[in-house]
């Protein structure tokens, strides 16, 4: 009995769901596309719809060259909140692959997505599995780098499980500001930040396919007003499914750190991660060994609970840099659900994320460093 009723809530929700996505679809009958003219919901541009909670999203295929996105995004948002169930709509028109053909005209700059890059370097920081302290890892590298005195922000990726508004003490900011330059970072501890975390409620789940997903990331990608930074961090998602590839295919990353923990578990997924960068031609700048030890704040000792130098041992069986053990500490916890970065002051947990972010740039250098020159004699 228990299993056909929770059938039947299943049932019901999908249901609701579809419902709800109606909602937004048949809203849309009244926008044209600008390419084929025909009404937005028959035009096969929409790559993905949902309404939650009065808010309405909305994700669109790349348009014809020289749309006026601007302009659609507008349309789009005007006849959905024209209707009584949603209150606030948010449109990401995905923006086309960059391709190379043999005849292309130089760009005008005209309606076109960034081409500048959003900084001087963007380095992902990413692991095979969830639980690994990525998250974390990836916070205090940035706030690491700004004690260096670099220009930072920081993209959480993971839209799924965004971390960055606590692990910045932003978890009560509800909404990001959009002005003409783009979307308007937040910034804590010196680092500039853009978080799935800021648009959804703090125990809200974010139910979004896969393109919904993508498009998302994108939009954080081509339409955050970064300014000029330095380092751009990218606290990628766990795994390596279609949000890994749609930064790394999507974005002009420098490098990739891989967070994993010792044991070999953690390691075997690492490994994956390792693997998809490989594919992706996007150097690995090293890995990290988060949770190596737990230092005791009392005596100084350290314990080997999980186990000790695996991720050294996996980097030199890769031949990529080893950037260092973080270990486990109550400190750590503590700052963390405060919003404090322990990478900002002086303890040797700190001290311990200041030399892997230095390891860090000191392999981005070299992932960076000119080819030597081959010269061929008569």
């Amino acid at each position: 009995m228990g299993i056909s009723a929770d059938r039947f809530a299943f049932g019901a929700r999908l249901a609701y769901l579809s419902d709800m996505n109606d909602i937004v679809l048949n809203a849309l009958a009244s926008v044209a596309d600008p390419a084929s003219g025909a009404p937005l919901n028959r035009s096969g541009r929409i790559d993905g719809a949902d309404l939650r909670d009065g808010v309405a999203t909305l994700v669109l295929k790349p348009g014809a060259a020289g749309e006026d996105t601007a302009a659609l995004r507008e349309a789009i948002q005007a006849a959905l909140t024209a209707h009584p169930d949603i209150e606030r709509a948010r449109v990401i028109i995905e923006a086309a692959l960059n391709t190379k053909a043999k005849n292309a005209k130089p760009s005008t700059g005209e309606g076109e997505a960034r081409s500048k890059p959003p900084a001087k370097a963007i380095i992902a920081v990413a692991s095979g599995k969830g639980g690994v302290g990525k998250s974390t890892t990836a916070a205090n590298l940035a706030a690491a780098c700004v004690k260096m005195g670099l220009s930072v922000g920081l993209m959480d990726a993971d839209v799924y499980g965004p971390s960055a508004p606590r692990i910045f003490g932003l978890n009560d900011v509800s909404g990001l500001q959009k002005s003409e330059h783009g979307i308007e970072p937040l910034q804590a501890h010196g680092v500039k930040l853009v978080s799935m975390g800021f648009l959804v409620g703090e125990r809200d789940p974010v139910v979004w396919r896969g393109p919904m997903v993508t498009g998302a990331i994108r939009q954080f990608l081509n339409e955050v007003n970064w300014g000029d930074l330095d380092v751009l961090i990218i606290d990628m998602p766990p795994g390596t499914g279609d949000a890994q590839l749609a930064i790394a295919q999507g974005a002009p990353i420098s490098g990739v750190v891989i967070v994993s923990t010792p044991q070999t578990l953690a390691l075997d997924d690492a490994r994956k991660a390792v693997s998809l960068f490989d594919r992706t031609a996007i150097p690995i700048l090293g890995i990290v060994e988060n949770m190596s030890f737990f230092l005791c704040p009392s005596c100084g000792e350290g314990t080997e609970i999980f186990g000790r130098g695996g991720a050294r041992a996996e980097a030199e069986l890769l031949g990529v840099p080893f950037l260092g053990e973080i270990p486990l500490h109550p400190e750590l916890r503590q700052a963390s659900d405060e919003g404090r970065l322990v990478a900002s002051g002086d303890g040797p947990v700190a001290k311990a994320f200041q030399r892997a972010a230095a390891g860090m740039l000191h392999a981005l250098e070299g992932a960076h460093r000119a080819s030597p020159e081959i010269v061929f004699e008569d």
